[in-house]
């Protein structure tokens, strides 16, 4: 076992703070000295016996630090060389003499003095030391080896000597650490001690250094490997350029395709100057990579190459009736722009917008459109976009960027004017990267697109000979400037007609095909079709329609897979698709059906609504009850349905005298308004008149007729307004079995829009006021008097409650 014996001493120093070094004994260092309070103690050292105490401070940011800011254990040094500079610092070589650890701190004459105990140790000689010595030896040469920061004289100097704890503190002042670590080994007193902590130090350092040389030469090694790579290129070039082979280069080859690209004049000079500045670029470099990128992108978006378009309306009109059944105002307008493209040579793109509800067909409308003029068809779907970059496209200067989706669509389409579908125009949105709409108003002006910038071409491109077409939902959410600049056209629901030969041309063979069914298999009848439409379906357009009737294929064709895989002998049964069949196989009817011989009420009126999806019925409800003359509104109604209904209060108060009401009956009760499917938000000014319908019924006690709808607009003078959406709205009764609507007058204008079976079936009634309305509506018409006998509010809600329960 290694031993050594202790001594002590203790005495009294000036003491000095230091930062970010550890002075080791027997060991010379150089530093410089610039604070006041460090300045004097040199000077009080060098006054007396040239002996200072060195303490490192634990933060070497705080310029006057405390003595509990200090480690307790120092060196003890002789000051060899003082030099006075210019500037004041002082310029000092000290020595370390030995370790002394902090007894006391005084401040004396702006200065530290510290009274220090000092330690000193006798190791007896044996062959454990000097195994331990050989061993630190060895390691701190394979240290200096492997380290370019020691020089080979510092490790003579460390190995020369008995001297155990000299070695340690010789190699542990000379070994690349942390401030933290030396310090660790300067309060390490014992030499033994302190020389295994240093061989422990020293395996540690000796494998980082070994990690650190792997990595170096691996890098090495793949520097090494592309500089051949490029001079083995290089070599390669001249040697075929010796032997006459390989004359055309690849740059060549890229400035042959910008010539021939057809691109304008500005896009042509910025090809040409990117593909010179790809030539001074080393190969392997990331810029060059850019560089070639955005030429791949110049050439691949079609600068002259055009679809030869077909301009035979005859057959347009062909393609365009086997596609689509209905539709006219869409088809007329499509044959009047073949009209125009074949009397003008170059006439300037069209823009127009679809809008209607889901399942009418206006994405497929957009490929019979290219089908028929013989172009090519792109379609981008801009639902959920909101960065501008998605349209515009990313400057250069960002990694990974890329032209915007129009160029993109258009390098797809790889021509100048192909049938470009904007899909979803009315959902896209805004946040902090920008509005897609407002990048979209350049692309859709026919007075801009013919100069398009792209931010990542940077170059002006044509879009003026590209026929655009935007689909929506709904306009209120497209911007008024979008709005603008595109050719509305709307397309509303279609009638149960329609359906049934839509289902019968297009829907039934389709699935039946997906199905893998034949005729000879299964075959629709109208009255299971009926079925489906009415019972299973309840929609503007045809989509679930085509997906029940898929359902029903399905069902049919596991069935005759069923009989197959029986063996049967005999032929499996054609399966007759009737109204009976379809209950069977789809289940219980989804939907009631809501037909007009229900039972006539009290202030509950059948209004009718227009949503995203098409046109729809909606009961509004009223009922009176005594109070101090509040109106009530649930349903979830808007802004502007509340509006109506206060509106629609004061018409009726302003005419309480024709009504047989007292005047200030609105002062003794309440009147309590609710429109059903409460969950489900309404908005609009269109059930002015189905709402003073209910309350007026509620009010008088006569029951609304349940066989009549209504929609339109009420002032509080009981004026009608127009509304929108005529041709949804009276489908929407249509199906819902109601043939009698009351109108605004001022629709009678719309009424060439609605299909001729719908006229002829429906009975319409035009108004220009509330007083027609009621006639129309109410059981009976109410008794008008000149001057109204003074009912009480309890009389008024007693003559409510008794006609209910009479209904």
């Amino acid at each position: 076992m290694l031993t050594s014996k202790e001594k002590s001493d203790t005495r009294r120093l000036p003491m000095m703070p230091i930062r970010e070094v550890v002075i080791f004994p027997h060991g010379m260092t150089p530093f410089l000295v610039g604070r006041e309070p460090s300045v004097r103690a040199i000077e009080e050292a060098l006054a007396a016996d040239k002996k200072i105490f060195l303490a490192t401070q634990h933060d070497a940011s705080v310029d006057d630090p405390r003595p509990d800011e200090i480690y307790s254990v120092g060196t003890v040094a002789n000051i060899v060389q003082s030099l006075k500079q210019a500037d004041g610092n002082l310029k000092v070589l000290v020595e370390g003499v030995e370790r002394g650890k902090i007894l006391s701190v005084s401040e004396e004459e702006g200065y530290f003095r510290a009274t220090i105990k000092t330690f000193s140790f006798k190791v007896e000689p044996g062959p454990q030391l000097d195994a331990l010595t050989s061993r630190v030896t060895s390691l701190f040469e394979q240290y200096v080896k492997l380290s370019q920061n020691v020089n080979y004289d510092t490790m003579v100097a460390a190995i020369r000597g008995d001297d155990p704890g000299k070695l340690a503190d010789t190699v542990g002042a000379n070994m690349q650490l942390s401030t933290e670590e030396k310090q660790e080994l300067l309060e390490i007193f014992d030499p033994i001690d302190r020389l295994t902590r240093v061989a422990e130090m020293l395996d540690i350092e000796i494998e980082k250094l070994n990690v650190d040389r792997t990595i170096q030469g691996r890098v090495k090694r793949q520097m090494e490997k592309a500089q051949k790579e490029y001079y083995l290129n290089e070599k390669i070039k001249a040697i075929q350029k010796e032997l006459g082979r390989g004359e055309k280069s690849e740059f060549d080859e890229l400035k042959k395709k910008i010539e021939t690209a057809g691109m304008t004049k500005d896009a042509y000079e910025k090809a040409m100057a990117e593909l010179k500045r790809l030539e001074n670029m080393p190969p392997m470099s990331a810029e060059s990579t850019v560089s070639r990128n955005y030429l791949d992108w110049l050439l691949a978006v079609p600068w002259k190459k055009r679809s030869k378009e077909i301009r035979d309306l005859p057959y347009a009109q062909k393609v365009l009736e086997s596609d689509h059944y209905g539709l006219e105002k869409i088809k007329e307008r499509i044959l009047e722009f073949l009209a125009v493209r074949r009397l003008v040579k170059t006439p300037k793109g069209s823009i127009l917008c679809f809008v209607g509800p889901p399942g009418v067909g206006k994405t497929s409308l957009g490929m019979s459109i290219a089908k028929a003029t013989g172009r090519k068809f792109v379609r981008l779907s801009l639902g959920g976009v909101r960065d501008e970059a998605e349209i515009r496209g990313h400057r250069r200067t960002y990694i990974g960027a890329l032209p915007g989706q129009i160029l993109q669509m258009m390098k797809k389409a790889g021509v100048r004017n192909p049938v470009f579908m904007l899909d979803e125009v009315d959902k896209m949105s805004t946040d902090f990267r920008g509005d897609p709409s407002a990048a979209l108003l350049e692309v859709l002006d026919p007075e801009q697109n013919f100069m398009f910038m792209d931010h990542y071409l940077d170059v002006e491109y044509d879009l003026s000979q590209v026929f655009f077409i935007a689909t929506a939902n709904v306009l209120h959410t497209i911007p008024p400037a979008l709005q603008d600049r595109m050719e509305v056209i709307r397309l509303s629901g279609y009638t149960e007609l329609e359906k049934m030969e839509i289902a019968k041309r297009f829907l039934v063979p389709k699935q039946e095909k997906e199905a893998g069914l034949n005729h000879q298999q299964i075959e629709f009848t109208e009255e299971g079709i009926n079925e489906l439409m009415q019972h299973y379906t309840r929609e503007a357009g045809v989509r679930n329609l085509e997906r029940e009737i898929g359902n029903v294929c399905r069902k049919v064709a596991r069935m005759v897979v069923n009989a197959q895989s029986a063996k049967k002998k005999e032929a499996v049964e054609k399966a007759v698709i009737t109204a009976a069949k379809v209950n069977d196989l789809l289940g219980p009817q989804k939907f009631r059906e809501q037909q007009a011989d229900k039972k006539n009420e009290v202030g509950a009126t059948v209004g009718l609504a227009w949503t995203e999806v098409g046109g729809s019925i909606l009961t509004t409800e009223a009922a009176i009850m005594e109070g101090s003359g509040k109106l009530t509104t649930t349903g979830k109604l808007g802004d502007v349905m509340q509006e109506s209904a206060q509106a629609a209060m004061s018409y009726i108060r302003s005419r309480s005298h024709v009504m047989g009401l007292p005047r200030d009956f609105y002062r003794h009760i309440d009147i309590h308004l609710h429109v059903p499917e409460g969950a489900i938000p309404k908005d609009g000014p269109s059930a002015g008149i189905t709402i003073a319908t209910s309350i007026c019924s509620a009010l008088t006690s006569i029951p609304v007729r349940a066989d009549i709808a209504m929609t339109g607009e009420i002032t509080v003078r009981g004026r009608v307004l127009p509304i929108g959406g005529l041709k949804e709205k009276l489908l929407a009764a249509y199906r819902h079995g109601i043939r009698e609507v009351v109108l605004p007058a001022d629709n009678e204008k719309d009424l060439p829009d609605i299909p001729e079976n719908i006229r002829k079936e429906m009975k319409l009634h035009f108004v220009h006021s509330m007083d027609q309305v009621l006639k129309l509506a109410l059981e009976r018409e109410i008794e008008m008097a000149p001057i109204a006998p003074m009912l009480t509010a309890a009389e008024i809600v007693e003559r409510s409650r008794d006609e209910k329960v009479t209904h």
